[in-house]
Formats: structure tokens, sequence, C-alpha cells
């Protein structure tokens, strides 16, 4: 089966926003085995969609369309769809009592623009949007079904999730049964995971595929089967072969991100964390607290840019950051056990760099990064240079902090990584 995805709005052409959309469905089609061939972008012309949907329903066996579900002028998918297949637009009574439910729950009054999103294809299957007004529908340009979807992605996303790939995958029913996990890895990189696992699915049960997604890894078995419990068999024995070769690199599989396994790990071990940053300004804290329930381990956090900050708020002494500089081991230990003992901690991270793209120099090169990790049995420090640029020098910096943690709860070696990494 092969796709053709569709993006619709003036405002991805000219650029005045990233298009996501496409990169997420690809990746859920390619989870079913359901191969994307096309992608398209057109604006908010009638003529250019209509030309775009019919180009798509003949060359491609599904197409996923997003966008122009709105209630304003601009918003034209479901009038040209309808147009393009000769079907009218039908009210849809239960979209429109859910749209007004929608506002009445937010405590707001409708718009009777907002209608319009109600007005379907006749003979439409509608796909309820349970997080937005916009319903997506799903209309059969012949044999081809052609799905539309809101453009905004978290409505998208879960739409996709729920409401489309169970439909495709009832229609792929009959057919060999495909499954595929995605292993999360952290520390090695792409061509080092090929190497290290080069005997590993070549029997051709299944196959193995590579993704970097930085700084992380991604790994993504596939396995074809008559049926499922074969094919979850399968990837059931691949899965336990990766992890018994690559040990602590593998940190999650499916879409967890790393601080959410540290924090479930210090959760689990009723474990808290406080964190004093400087190069990266925050961002650890922020990545900490985008998991629900962080205040359940997450202490807080200093952010001491300054070394007058750090002196003041974590209690490193003026003289140690004379002596061995602001990025320093020394200086980072002194900041992680300054922020355990503030906050009463089990564990304290503390970042210290240099992200550049400027402020380096002979002895400590733009990237240089110092990252400590204070715990009641000492503090554990490291000195690395990433020569990457500002902001993934500061995203790698603080997915260290994170694996560090990781590791210390599972009782694993806090190895250093070895992707985008030269000697310090």
């Amino acid at each position: 089966m092969k796709a053709e995805i569709l993006t619709i709005g003036d405002e991805l052409l000219r650029g005045e926003i990233i298009d996501s959309n496409k990169a997420f469905l690809a990746e859920r089609l390619l989870r079913i085995d359901v191969e994307t061939r096309f992608q398209s972008s057109v604006g908010d012309d009638p003529a250019d969609m209509e030309d775009a949907l019919r180009r798509a329903a003949r060359r491609a066996d599904v197409v996923l369309v997003s966008g122009g579900l709105g209630p304003t002028r601009d918003d034209l998918t479901i009038d040209v769809l309808a147009k393009t297949f000769d079907r009218k637009l039908v009210l849809h009574a239960p979209s429109l009592a859910a749209i007004r439910d929608f506002f009445a729950r937010l405590g707001r009054e409708m718009a009777e623009v907002n209608a319009k999103q109600a007005w379907l294809p006749d003979g439409a299957e509608v796909l309820p949007n349970p997080i937005g007004t916009a319903p997506g529908c799903l209309v059969l340009a012949g044999e081809v079904p052609i799905f539309c979807l809101p453009g905004v992605p978290r409505e998208l996303e879960r739409m996709m999730d729920e409401q489309v790939l169970p439909r495709l995958e009832a229609r792929q029913a009959g057919r060999t049964v495909v499954r595929a996990r995605i292993l999360r890895t952290f520390g090695m990189g792409e061509s080092n995971l090929e190497e290290a696992l080069s005997d590993i699915a070549q029997d051709g049960a299944v196959t193995l595929g590579f993704r970097t997604t930085f700084p992380d890894n991604l790994l993504r078995p596939l396995a074809r089967a008559a049926t499922v419990a074969d094919a979850e068999a399968r990837l059931d024995a691949v899965c336990t072969a990766i992890r018994e070769r690559l040990g602590a690199l593998v940190y999650a599989e499916g879409d967890e991100p790393l601080e959410a396994v540290a924090g479930r790990l210090l959760r689990e071990r009723g474990a808290t964390l406080a964190v004093a940053e400087s190069c990266t300004g925050g961002l650890l804290a922020e990545r900490i607290t985008r998991v629900a329930g962080a205040s359940s381990y997450f202490l807080g956090g200093v952010v001491a840019y300054a070394n007058t900050a750090k002196q003041a708020l974590l209690g490193v002494p003026a003289d140690l950051i004379g002596r061995h500089g602001s990025v320093s081991e020394p200086v980072a230990c002194a900041m992680a056990e300054g922020a355990r003992e503030r906050f009463g901690a089990d564990f304290a991270l503390a970042t210290t760099g240099i992200s550049g793209p400027g402020g380096g120099s002979a002895e400590k090169p733009t990237g240089t990064v110092c990252i400590a990790l204070a715990r009641a049995d000492g503090t554990h420090a490291g000195r690395f240079v990433f020569p990457l640029d500002r902001e993934r020098h500061r995203s790698l910096t603080v997915q260290i902090g994170l694996d560090w943690v990781r590791r210390t709860l599972l009782g694993a070696p806090l190895e250093a990584p070895t992707l985008m990494r030269r000697p310090a």
C-alpha cells in the first residue's frame, strides 16, 4: 500500500510555519508498513487544491490530507474535496452538537461561523476530533480512501492514532501481518550501532532500520508474518537480543523521552532531583518539568549564569573559580553539591560550558562543557568538547545529564557518549 500526504495552507508555502505534519504522518504510516511515496503541499487556491487531490487519488492507494478544516474563509479543504469528487455538502448534526459542546465547556459562546465545520461531504465517514472543533472525514474516491485531518498538530496526531490507523489496518486485513517497534538509544552513533548489531536481524524474518533524531538514535525492528502472534514473537526475540547486546544504551521503547524515563525511575525509587544550570540556561529544568507529575521528584533549580550568581546562590567559592575557571569540573561539582545541599535533594545535576558560537580559547575551545552529578556517595563529573551549534550543544548537554540520572538509578556505569565527542 502506497500513500500520499497532502498538506494545505498558504502559510506552509510562505515558510511561516514548519510543516511537521508530513513527518509525523509518514512515520505513523511506516509503523503499519504503508509506504509514503509522495508528499505535496498546496496553498489555499481551489484550482491548485483540486488538481492536487485528483493527482493524489490517481497515484496512491491512500491519501492523507491535513489543514484547511477551520471556520474561516481561507479554510477550503472540505468544499474543494466535495466539488472534486462530486459530493454535496450536508450538515452533520452530531458534529455541530459536538462543536457547541466544545465552546460550552470553555465557557464561551460559539460564533456561528464555526457551524461551517459541521458541513461535510455526503456519504463521508466522520472522524471525531476529541480536542478541537474541526471533525475530520474519510471520503472514498473510487477505491482510494482520502482522510482529511485538521492542520493543528496535536489534533492531527491524536486523530491519526485513534481514527486513521485502525481504519487502515482493517483495510489490510488478510494481508501479511506487519508489526514494528521503536527502540530509543542514546550514547552511540548510528554507524557504531550498525557495527555492534551487524549479526542481528539477518535471517529475513525481521528487518532492522536506523534513524537519527539528535541526540538520540532510533532502532526500528519490523516483522512480517502470517499472524500477529508470530510477528510479535519475532520482534520479542530481536528486541531481547538488541537489549542484551547494547545494555543501558537502550533507554526506552516507543515514544517515551529520556526525561520521562529518568522521572519514572526517580518516582519508583522515591528519590528527588535538583539542578544547577549555567550554559543550559534553564533548559534542563524545562525538560524535566515537561513530564506530568514531575513535582513528585523534582525539587527545583538555579540558573546561575554569572560567576557572582554561582557564588551567591550555590556557594561556589570565588577562589575555586579563580583557580580553575567557571567552565571546569571542580566548579561543576561545587555547583551540583551546592544545589543538592540547598534543595535537600538526593541527586543534583550541574552544567557549565561554552555553547558558542564564540567565547572559547586554546585551553577551553568553544563547545567545552562540564557536567556533574552529586549524590550521597560522592560527585561524578565529566569534561567534554562537542563541536556543535549552540542549540544542539545545549540539547546534548541536557541529554547527558538526564542519562546520568537514569544510569545511576539503574546501577549502570556513567559512560560518556561517543557520538559527537572528541577528547577534551
